[in-house]
């Protein structure tokens, strides 16, 4: 088989899955939630993947930088800008939660088991698990210190070799590993679709509505805004990692597109330093989906219950979810556990409303790492963009589904270094 050949129908053939999925979620249901187990093999596979590749990519990116200074410098322009456009995400969420007010008539639900379980984990979460339990900080971290190592060592060739042959063979695997996405989309999908059913939608069809529409804003929006400040269109990008953003739809894990979001910045001119450092830091820093559902569904459950909200709490809960919104890659079922301890930080909002969203939550998760996934790839260009670290007339060719002049299509290139052959 020729595999890159197959590779080219990869899009189509998600999409074909997503959609076989959802029927067979919806017509039946009992054999679809057994297929949970083909959509969460896939990402465990593809998780595999994911620290190797920030591990390699970073390392050598740092060590084939001159200026270290420029290493700091592009940290902390990183976390400026998460800190200022996920804080957009958050008021434009608040807004568009006063302005549609979804929870207007929603009846409160009796209380659910399932909520204690997340106001307990809520409980127990702090910052020092999050730092200690978050793998893919820790492998970031010793990947900055390895490459500024490497970066002072006079002898580092045969080791940054190594490295390169290694990430050759990474990127090789998962190359491999991708060709499954179809399976591991149509598991996901069939299994949301068959546990929680469409008819869990229609009661919450005001919330779910405000939601895409409010991340769609975000994203043509503010996202488009931004990448049109870099020279680049928000449709054309989109188009770009359209495989990528399809396989987080199916699953609803932007984990699983993240290792191939990597590789195609990298594609697009992004430099590898930057990327390395970005998208990683990004996912546990850059949550603008998380951000802008957290604060939905806390303004949700006040109109719910009655609740009107002063300015003096809108700003509370605001300065909360500024802090709580960050800890939400470190841990699972993040998106119930932060809102469980922002309302419970918040003392105002009974924490059992929490049961309205457990049947819609999965729905709406896909929504929120979908834009997740696109606002780390926007700030990845806009940070090399700033830095000149971006490749213009790279990106413009990428975006027209042209390939670069200057390298073959198994080539790679870093530091002004052409790999090809050794890689």
């Amino acid at each position: 088989m020729n595999l890159a050949r197959f590779s080219r129908y990869l899009t189509p053939l998600v999409l074909l899955a997503i959609v076989a999925g959802a029927l067979l979620g919806h017509f039946a249901p009992a054999r679809a939630v057994q297929m949970e187990v083909l959509g969460k093999s896939f990402i465990a596979v593809v998780k595999l993947f994911i620290n190797p590749i920030i591990f390699l990519t970073i390392t050598l990116g740092i060590s084939s930088m001159g200026d270290l200074k420029k290493v700091g410098r592009i940290g902390g322009k990183a976390l400026l800008y998460f800190e200022i456009v996920t804080t957009g995400a958050l008021l434009i969420g608040v807004a568009a939660a006063l302005l549609i007010r979804p929870g207007a008539g929603v009846t409160p639900s009796g209380t659910s088991g399932k909520v204690a379980e997340y106001t307990q984990r809520a409980d127990t979460f702090s910052w020092g698990h999050f730092l200690a339990d978050n793998l893919t900080l820790q492998v970031l971290l010793l990947s900055i210190v390895l490459g500024v190592i490497l970066s002072r060592y006079a002898r580092r060739g045969p080791i940054i070799h190594a490295l390169k042959v290694a990430s050759k063979y990474v990127f090789r695997g998962l190359h491999l590993v991708m060709l499954l996405a179809p399976i591991g989309a149509f598991g996901g999908m069939a299994f949301t679709i068959g546990k929680y059913g469409l008819a869990t939608l229609l009661p919450l069809g005001k919330l779910m509505l405000t939601m895409y529409l409010t991340m769609a804003v975000f994203v043509f929006g503010v996202l488009g805004l931004i990448l049109r400040y870099c020279g680049l269109s928000i449709f054309r990008f989109l188009r770009y990692i359209r495989e990528e953003l399809l396989i987080v739809l199916g699953t609803s894990s932007s984990e699983a597109g993240l290792p191939g979001l990597m590789e195609k910045l990298e594609a697009l001119g992004c430099a590898k330093p930057v990327v390395g450092l970005v998208v990683p830091t990004g996912y546990s820093f850059n949550l603008d989906g998380t951000t802008i559902y957290l604060s939905l569904s806390t303004i949700f459950l006040a109109q719910v219950f009655g609740i009107d909200l002063s300015v003096a709490q809108l700003l509370t809960m605001t300065g909360i979810l500024m802090v709580t919104s960050k800890g939400a890659a470190g841990v699972a079922g993040s998106g119930f556990v932060v809102l469980a301890s922002t309302l419970t930080a918040l003392k105002v909002i009974p924490v059992e409303g929490l049961a309205l969203l457990l049947g819609v939550d999965r729905f709406m998760s896909e929504a929120r790492s979908i834009t997740n996934f696109i606002g780390n790839g926007v700030a990845t260009v806009f940070l090399a963009h700033s830095e000149g670290e971006l490749n213009h007339a790279q990106a413009q060719r990428a975006l027209r589904g042209e390939p670069p002049h200057h390298q073959a299509p198994d080539a790679d290139t870093f530091g002004g270094e052409e790999l090809g052959d050794e890689l």
